[in-house]
């Protein structure tokens, strides 16, 4: 069996490990036009804020290792053109540019995303720079130490996290975003709006709600937006990405924004590609429909399903909540499924609650407050979505509603589910369990307001 691989970061990585360990016969090229593998970009942040200090670390597998693992692998090579009929592609050396053929029996796409970038009058700027993989670090890593001040458009996860760090390297920090909360589609309101108070605490100037229009200048930067003009010396550009995926327009099915469309055996429309990663869209357990979700947690562990299925489909995809978290300024955010708002503009019937409780006993000689919410469906009772924040960690307790939203658990369920109690670690009902009270107690004051039939 001949097997392709165009990508290789984690989704591929995984990917070609599965593979030679589950057919070690198996003939496997794998081509990567950048002269790195496996580089975890969610660690860019902690890098450039010097909590990281051997950005080596960042790095999880090498060329190296996949070639003693059995594979063929060919770094700075660009596959410039794929022909699914005559399953071959067309391959450029960028060291030497010489173009060459190449066939295969099974076609593994996990070519991942890219950066959007706006179309902004100016953005082709020099001092406009973009944060995705590890030339970008390093680049970033060279060059602020150098500036004073810093914009960061975009407020996602990664913006967010680049508006931290720099703020706690002395630099100037202006965050932007067109919304007019950050990190809107992570959380709801209440989160958000304790996270801004924090940047502003910080120093962090928050330009929410207004488009960046024009970027000009050379030595200092100017920024226009829809709301004011503002000062900086570098920008750096993180609106979100896009997949990867020109290679096969029209060839193979995609969502509206190219993303792959695959079963759950991770096949795309042709039964002899298979797709994984960044590059592919995902199937939303709480809506149960597709999604573009690029994390890496999706890319590694469709990057093993493709392994697993590449000769014969075997185990099937699960699907994913979206389930992330960060830290900031000492804070544990996290969350999994639907906020209420995404609820909202997806049309999901569903109801919410939030409260704030602390984390263990009021006797010990500490104790931390815990915010947290729930997404439930009023008629089901099933939990659709969930998010906590502390300065305890309240990270796993995420993991444990991603697998309540995977099992279609209720907040009955949750309310009264086993956990263990000691005073070190909480009370004698969890937190989760008091969250999942106080939503059967939301549930039953709407059900006392519905009409009578």
């Amino acid at each position: 069996m001949k097997i392709a691989v165009i990508g290789c970061t984690h989704a591929g990585t995984f990917a070609i490990k599965t593979i030679l360990a589950e057919h070690p016969d198996a003939s496997v090229t794998v081509y990567e036009k950048n002269d790195n593998i496996s580089f975890l970009s969610c660690g860019i942040a902690l890098y450039l804020g010097k909590q990281v200090k051997d950005p080596q670390g960042l790095f999880y597998s090498s060329p190296d290792e996949l070639k003693k693992l059995g594979a063929t692998v060919k770094m700075q090579h660009e596959v410039t053109n794929v022909d699914p009929e005559a399953k071959t592609i067309e391959v450029t050396n960028l060291s030497d540019h010489q173009q060459f053929e190449d066939s295969y029996d099974k076609l593994v796409v996990t070519t991942g995303s890219w950066p959007v970038i706006p179309p902004i009058k100016g953005v082709d700027n020099p001092n406009v720079y973009l944060c995705k993989n590890w030339n970008h670090a390093e680049e970033l890593f060279q060059t602020a130490p150098s500036k004073k001040r810093i914009m960061v458009i975009g407020a996602g996860y990664i913006g967010a996290e680049l508006a931290e760090a720099y703020s706690t390297t002395g630099h100037e920090v202006t965050l932007v975003d067109g919304v007019d909360r950050i990190m809107s589609k992570y959380f709801d309101k209440e989160f958000t709006d304790v996270v801004e108070d924090d940047y502003k605490n910080h120093g962090v100037t928050l330009a929410l709600d207004q488009q960046v229009t024009e970027i000009s200048g050379t030595d200092a930067v100017t920024v226009k937006t829809t709301k004011g003009t503002y000062e900086t010396d570098m920008v750096i550009m993180c609106v979100g990405f896009k997949p990867n995926t020109s290679l096969f327009k029209g060839k193979l099915d995609m969502i509206e924004n190219g993303a792959l469309i695959t079963n759950e055996y991770m096949q795309t429309s042709n039964p002899d590609i298979y797709a994984a990663g960044d590059s592919v869209a995902v199937h939303y357990n709480p809506t149960h429909s597709l999604a573009y979700i690029p994390l890496a947690t999706n890319a590694v562990r469709q990057g093993i399903l493709v392994g697993k299925n590449i000769e014969t489909p075997t185990v099937k995809y699960m699907g994913t909540q979206s389930s992330s978290g960060l830290k900031l300024y000492d804070r544990t955010i996290v969350s999994t499924g639907l906020t209420m708002a995404a609820a909202k503009a997806k049309g999901v019937k569903a109801e919410s609650v939030t409260i704030t409780d602390n984390y263990r006993p009021e006797f010990m000689p500490s104790t931390e407050p815990v915010l947290m919410s729930l997404v439930f469906d009023p008629d089901t009772r099933q939990i659709l979505g969930g998010a906590l924040m502390s300065t305890y960690d309240v990270s796993q307790s995420a993991n444990t509603l991603s697998v309540c939203i995977q099992n279609q658990n209720t907040i009955d369920d949750l309310a009264m589910v086993d956990m263990l109690f000691q005073p070190q670690f909480d009370r004698p009902f969890n937190y989760l369990n008091i969250l999942g009270q106080a939503a059967q107690e939301q549930a039953a004051k709407l059900a006392s307001k519905m009409p009578v039939e």
